[in-house]
């Protein structure tokens, strides 16, 4: 059985010494978060995490979920008192406003614990991961009548929440939904229709559960502009508050999946379901959009909690595994064979998930903890900053890291061997588990084609320029110091590699749109490799700050020895992905349809 131990040293590494979270001690939220506060908090959720999601992992993929014949969904053993323990510990709403019950802690936070949480089993956190993504889009958009009826709910874990966007005919576009609507005289709403992939649509962990409806309401004109968004609740709520009686809403049947076999998800069919309206009418998307860009570095934080179990589990079978003898003459001769971590390609692999799992988590914590503190500040032109940093930030976290995350738990599995294909020793399960990441919220071509046709056009090209110039100002700043001279001189490349790339997309991709459907995917991954590099920039200027004080700690050393190799050996794909984009569609879009 796969093993794991929360990241939390590395993790601490991050907010102290790398972005130096005790220089915002003055803004609310953060004014308590000593370094001892702070490694208190995430030794408890790595306690949490270890000790009790960790052993749920393989029961949720054996017993999976059961739907009754009453509709109702059973959850796999343990899930539900674990979930209970989750809600007494805090940790569903501790980025929530103190208003309405939550901590009021940074959501750099949440996102840490997310990622450990995810790490101990996706299928299990995805019930209260969910639930923040609507907590925010109820702040956003909700009537104050709406909030108070189901905000503290949420941060509670009475309710759990889910997004209601796909049907079995309308996926990427949601323009096609059938879903429809009708206003009732009290200001309510019938919805009536289906939905699919619904995740965690249906259980037994919590009182209720609150539905967040994409529904076109009668007269609405078509596609995606005419479609609002509706809270749809499982129960109504009774006179006191509470739960009453049953909504229109029910599970039609479980899905039958690849992986995340604990997580119940779903078809969801609505028949005259009671719902209220979230924003105005016909503005669904907008609404929406809240809700699914929060799920979309939700699932970032996946690809590199997937990541970060594989590796730790195929670093340790590594070490333990005996088999051949190295290449340059045995190393332990007094047993039978050298363990396999004596070999060169195991040893590229257990590094390429490393190199990507530290800089990644760097990357996240950068670009919540920037939004956080611009939240706080009061200062509406740092605030638009940082809301376009975020936005031209998350497709390539949601993708890249998916796509990373992916890649690494199938690198994982190979150092295992023949034995990673069988399921008792977990690999395959995080393979499975880690697929889905690149399909929901959006697939990562679609992903993709946003970044290069929404996000770099922010503001005229505005928000894409200053993200250039802020890692061009790191490498003038550090331009003379020999201790980064590897990270700066690689960097300052693969930047060029992207600002050519983005020149040329520009340039071309208004005359021909295909060379952006075509390159898209490329230029996403090209935009990853530099943001990591960024990250391992200044992850490495601390590491060098430290050392420089006297500091000898074999934690940091391997620290440049990860950031060296994610340089020196994954940083010159830069290169690789420029001809591609440059490639443009030629053969992909030359093909007849009939001759595929």
């Amino acid at each position: 059985m796969p093993s794991y131990k929360a990241p939390v040293r590395d993790t601490l590494f991050l907010l102290n010494d790398v972005f130096r979270i005790s220089r915002y001690a003055n803004l609310p939220g953060f004014s308590d978060l000593t370094p001892e506060t702070l490694q208190a908090m995430l030794e408890e959720a790595a306690k949490f995490a270890e000790n009790v999601i960790t052993p749920l992992n393989r029961v949720g993929d054996v017993e999976g979920c059961q739907r009754h014949p009453d509709a109702s969904v059973t959850t796999p053993k343990g899930f539900r008192e674990a979930y209970q323990q989750q809600v007494a510990g805090g940790w569903v709403g501790m980025a929530a406003p103190e208003q309405y019950g939550g901590q009021g802690l940074p959501e750099t936070l949440s996102a840490i614990v997310g990622e450990f949480f995810a790490s101990a089993s996706l299928a299990f956190y995805m019930y209260g991961g969910l639930t923040q993504g609507g907590i925010a889009a109820l702040l956003a958009h909700a009537s104050d009548e709406i909030k108070a009826a189901y905000v503290p709910d949420l941060i509670a874990g009475k309710a759990t929440g889910t997004m209601n966007l796909t049907e079995a005919h309308a996926g990427s576009d949601v323009g096609l939904s059938y879903a429809r609507a009708r206003k009732e005289t009290d200001g309510s709403y019938r919805v009536t229709g289906s939905k699919v992939f619904i995740s965690a649509g249906e259980h037994d962990l919590a009182e209720n559960i609150i539905h967040f409806v994409l529904a076109r309401i009668e007269g609405a004109p078509h596609g995606s502009k005419g479609l609002s968004l509706f809270v749809v609740p499982k129960f109504l709520p009774a006179a006191n508050g509470g739960p009453g009686k049953r909504n229109g809403v029910s599970c039609g049947s479980i899905e039958h999946k690849m992986g995340i076999h604990g997580n119940c998800t779903c078809v969801l069919n609505y028949d005259d379901a009671t719902g209220w309206l979230i924003g105005g009418e016909n503005g669904g998307m907008q609404a929406m959009f809240v809700l699914m860009n929060h799920s979309r570095l939700f699932v970032g934080g996946q690809g590199v909690g997937l990541a970060e179990v594989a590796y730790q589990n195929a670093a340790a079978y590594a070490q333990a595994r005996l088999q051949g003898h190295s290449l340059s003459g045995r190393k332990f001769p007094e047993k039978p064979a050298d363990p396999i971590i004596v070999h060169g390609d195991v040893r590229l692999m257990l590094m390429s998930i490393r190199a990507f799992t530290e800089a990644a988590r760097a990357l996240i914590v950068s670009t919540t903890l920037r939004n956080d503190v611009a939240m706080r500040k009061n200062d509406p032109a740092a605030l638009r900053d940082a809301e376009n940093h975020l936005a031209l930030l998350t497709p390539v976290i949601k993708a890249f890291f998916s796509d990373q995350g992916f890649l690494s738990t199938l690198n994982a599995q190979m150092v295992y061997g023949g034995h990673g294909y069988i399921a008792e020793n977990g690999m395959e399960q995080f393979v499975r588990d880690s697929r889905i990441s690149q399909i929901y919220e959006g697939t990562n071509g679609i992903q993709a084609l946003d970044l290069v046709g929404r996000k770099l056009g922010l503001e005229g090209g505005r928000v894409v320029r200053t993200y250039f110039a802020e890692i061009e100002s790191f490498l003038k700043e550090h331009a003379e110091d020999p201790g980064l001279a590897p990270y700066v001189t690689r960097t300052r490349e693969a930047l060029g590699h992207l600002q050519e790339a983005t020149e040329w997309l520009a340039k071309n991709g208004a005359k021909n749109p295909d060379l952006v459907g075509c390159g898209a995917r490329d230029y996403l991954q090209l935009f990853g490799l530099v943001a990591l590099a960024h990250m391992w920039c200044q992850i490495a200027e601390a590491v060098q700050r430290k050392l420089g004080q006297g500091t000898a700690d074999p934690y940091l050393k391997a620290k440049l020895v990860t950031g060296q190799f994610f340089v020196e050996r994954m940083l010159p794909e830069t290169q690789f992905r420029l001809a591609c984009v440059k490639a443009g569609g030629a053969g992909a879009m030359d093909m007849p349809a009939e001759l595929f």
